[in-house]
């Protein structure tokens, strides 16, 4: 799949977990000293105007918006959302499992147009119309360049790989029925999606 703004298909899909200090304190968990990295299937991409169907074995979805950086020769960026089965992740660490089931389901990555990278950008996301999460990335605890540098060293990054690099504070359920917005710079990219039950 090539995506808006993109001209190669999409490779690998890096996420970047409790990348700012109030995300991760809304969650009760510890900053880290080290990167969180988990990953997300390509069938868990999403466009504009998509359909978020949420998945009958959860009970809570959550939005979290990001930056999404699109690795390659000249770096592009786009917002993104990464959709989280809240419930099936906190059992999932209960047990030390990792996050897939609740992380890479159907729509989990969703992503807007994708435009030259500029930073710092501001990221805002709303419900309904109500504005639930906003922030820069210049919070984030890593800079892209960093993330960049360590998903390149330790595992190797590969024109075409997306990184969702990590959201702000605010972020809560989704129930079918919802209409979901989010904008990186006031609209330079943006995504608007429909919640199914």
């Amino acid at each position: 799949m090539i995506l808006p703004g993109l001209s190669r298909p999409v490779g690998t899909i890096w996420c970047i977990g409790r990348n700012y200090a109030e995300h991760a304190r809304e969650l009760g968990n510890e900053v880290p000293a080290a990167p969180v990295v988990f990953l997300k299937p390509a069938s868990s991409l999403l466009l504009d105007g998509g359909v978020l169907r949420l998945p009958p074995d959860s009970k809570r979805i959550d939005h979290e918006v990001e930056l999404v950086v699109a690795a390659g020769d000249s770096l592009r960026m786009a917002v993104g959302i990464d959709f989280t089965a809240r419930d099936l992740q906190e059992e999932a660490k209960k047990k030390g499992l990792p996050w897939t089931s609740a992380k890479g389901r159907p729509g989990f990555a969703a992503v807007g147009n994708f435009v030259p990278l500029a930073l710092p950008s501001e990221l805002e996301l709303s419900v309904g119309g109500q504005v639930r999460q906003r922030g820069s990335t210049g919070d984030m605890i890593l800079s892209v360049e960093m993330i960049i540098e360590h998903l390149d060293r330790t595992y190797g990054l590969a024109e075409g790989d997306l990184i969702f690099t990590g959201t702000p504070a605010g972020v809560a359920p989704v129930a079918a029925g919802a209409t979901i917005e989010a904008m990186l710079n006031g609209g330079d990219s943006r995504l608007r999606l429909t919640v199914a039950g």
